[in-house]
């Protein structure tokens, strides 16, 4: 077997009018419209299509919401929500288009369960069934599937996007595919953080779309955290709201009027994570009665495995809890998008999912499942649909064009690599800084100050020394991409001096009515930040 430090055994080299980068459920989506609407589809996935990324292994709600009358009352309440910085026309499209493909999957034959009536009951899809279903829809398509295959950089021939370059981590070979639109769907940012399925959650796809020209935002915005067992990676909260939580000698955490805490999520976060600063935090599910416990373990059965293999009884029980971040996963921020179809601004470069911005959606706060799910349907499906538009658009000349890569940080060293500075490095010192919930849960100026310095300096040794050559160049690159997600996120937090959402100033605890818009960030090396002043957020 090759090391990973070998030349790559063979190149793969293909053109198609429409490349998705990514396998999750809005790259399958988006991979499925284009090719509704005529393209010729290649879909990379840096994992398995089917099985990679942060639906897989969950079962989660879609945000459905039927139409009818009642339809525009549900969004007006949800916009409430999202601490003035949703925008109500997007949300009615999103609940539109997501109950229109829920309606697909159901005449595709995907298996959903029928209420007590008989009615199908197409609210919410079990990750792993959603996820197999999907890939072989897509390859049932003609779509063409390269697992494995992780993107490292885009092609630009100087005027738009036309392609797409990187690694086949089973083949230790490089692939290139050339197309005439591009469709981001990679995800979002974890930050290593060991939660499930974010290994490959890196922020590929915004270093990528930054380098390209496109502009980030709601960056600032990845204060979310969610309850795990300790010691696991099981960040499903669900179960928290009927807990009870402990300090490790035994006194009941106290909620904000002085009662004793009894549920574990929402804004009772706050109340744990700074118990949590403080020393270790237990919890007991004794507020579930009976029948809900049955109803938990059927409909959240991932949630238990970790109390079973330890023979606890977490409805009787006590047992040790923390809170896991999730950076703009659940958060928020991401690539900008600029027209109705997830046009990024640059020519022929499309975005879908956690890769972009969910600011239209859920603001300043996180959108969960639910939400989040229906947007990735939604999403997916207009990034498609717009890709491939744009694709027909262009003519066959385009492939004869010169492409020049676009990658610099983790792929090109401004300056003489340093053997000394390792991926492994870089990214536990950037965890340093935006995973701590005295750091990143909570925030306060001097210390977004501090990080940012260091992040800075993070960021100048990976930009100028970190690289290495062969298969490891996507662990240089993941570092270098969640190195700058993290440079984007602290900069936008010292720049909104409010408390927004998950956005907690501990300096600026108020909201300002003078920072009611979106932070829009540009440059993957000299970060520029910018108000989007015409931000409304009503429905026109």
């Amino acid at each position: 077997m090759p090391t990973s430090t070998d030349a790559p055994s063979s190149s793969v080299e293909l053109q198609a009018d429409v490349l998705v980068l990514g396998g999750g459920p809005s790259g399958a989506w988006a991979a499925l419209s284009a090719a509704e609407a005529g393209a010729k589809v290649v879909l990379a996935d840096k994992g398995y299509l089917g099985t990679s990324g942060a639906t897989a292994p969950s079962n989660t709600g879609t945000w459905c919401v039927p139409p009818g009358d009642n339809r525009a009352g549900v969004v007006e309440r949800r916009w409430q929500r999202t601490g003035e910085l949703g925008d109500q026309r997007w949300m009615l499209r999103c609940v539109d288009t997501a109950y229109q493909n829920l309606l697909k999957l159901a005449e595709w034959g995907y298996p959903f369960p029928s209420d007590d009536d008989g009615r199908l009951y197409i609210a919410n899809l079990r990750g792993p069934d959603y996820m197999r279903f999907m890939r072989r829809r897509v390859v049932m398509s003609g779509i063409t599937v390269l697992d494995h295959h992780a993107a490292l950089e885009l092609l630009s021939n100087g005027e738009a996007v036309v392609g797409a370059s990187g690694v086949d981590r089973q083949r230790y070979s490089d692939w290139t595919v050339r197309a005439k639109a591009i469709v981001l769907a990679t995800g979002g940012c974890a930050f290593h953080e060991r939660i499930l399925g974010a290994t490959g959650l890196t922020g590929d796809g915004y270093l990528m779309a930054a380098e390209a020209g496109a502009r980030l935002s709601g960056m600032e915005f990845t204060g979310k955290y969610t309850l795990a067992p300790y010691g696991t990676s099981l960040n499903k909260g669900l179960p928290y709201r009927w807990a009870s939580f402990y300090r490790e000698d035994g006194s009941p955490i106290l909620g904000p009027s002085g009662e004793p805490l009894r549920n574990g999520i929402g804004d009772r976060e706050e109340e744990i994570a700074r118990a949590l600063i403080e020393g270790p935090v237990y919890a007991r599910l004794d507020q579930a009665e009976p029948a809900l416990q049955d109803w938990l373990r059927r409909g959240q059965p991932n949630c238990f495995l970790p109390y079973d293999r330890a023979g606890i009884d977490p409805f009787t029980q006590l047992f040790r809890v923390t809170l896991r971040a999730e950076g703009t996963v659940r958060g928020t921020g991401g690539i900008n998008l600029v027209s109705d179809d997830c046009a990024t601004g640059v020519p022929g470069l499309y975005t879908a999912g956690d890769a972009a911005s969910r600011e239209n959606m859920t603001g300043a706060v996180s959108g969960g499942g639910a939400v989040n799910s229906s947007w990735a349907l939604a999403s997916g499906w207009w990034a498609g649909q717009g890709a491939a538009r744009h694709a027909k658009r262009q003519g066959e000349a385009s492939f004869r064009r010169h492409a020049a890569p676009l990658g610099q940080a983790g792929l090109r060293p401004a300056a003489t690599s340093r053997a000394d500075l390792t991926p492994r490095d870089v990214i536990e010192a950037v965890r340093r800084e935006v995973i701590p919930l005295e750091k990143n849960f909570f925030r306060q100026g001097d210390v977004l100050k501090g990080s940012r310095d260091r992040m800075q300096a993070i960021w100048n040794d990976v930009r100028d020394h970190l690289h290495v050559k062969g298969h490891d160049r996507l662990r240089t690159r993941e570092a270098a991409a969640i190195s700058a997600a993290a440079r984007w996120s602290i900069s936008a937090a010292l720049v909104r001096t409010e408390s927004r959402g998950m956005h907690r100033r501990l300096d600026y605890p108020e909201r300002q009515d003078t920072l009611r818009h979106r932070l829009l960030l540009t440059g993957a090396d000299d970060v520029r930040i910018s108000a989007q002043e015409n931000h409304v957020g009503l429905a026109s």
